[in-house]
């Protein structure tokens, strides 16, 4: 899933919401996320809880890709969107 406010900010960028998926799905939890949150997200690969990134645009947008905890959907969003 992605918000259309995402969306307008990734198209913005040249980018598509499989670029922020990728990096998600690999790990890379983005330069935008502090220490706690990514000890978080180690844990919740172990244990099933959510799972958090958050990544910058070039044009300055904060957006972030949340995977639920029963894995069900994982949604990219603009942070101001939460």
């Amino acid at each position: 899933m992605a918000t259309p406010g995402a969306l307008e900010a990734l198209k913005a960028n040249g980018k598509t919401p499989w670029a922020l998926l990728l990096r998600h799905l690999a790990g890379d939890w983005g330069e935008e996320l502090c220490n706690e949150d990514r000890r978080l997200n180690e844990a919740a690969v172990r244990d099933g809880s959510r799972i958090l990134s958050a990544y910058r645009t070039t044009r300055g947008a904060r957006l972030w890709v949340i995977t639920e905890a029963d894995r069900s959907v994982t949604t990219v969003l603009l942070a101001e969107e939460y």
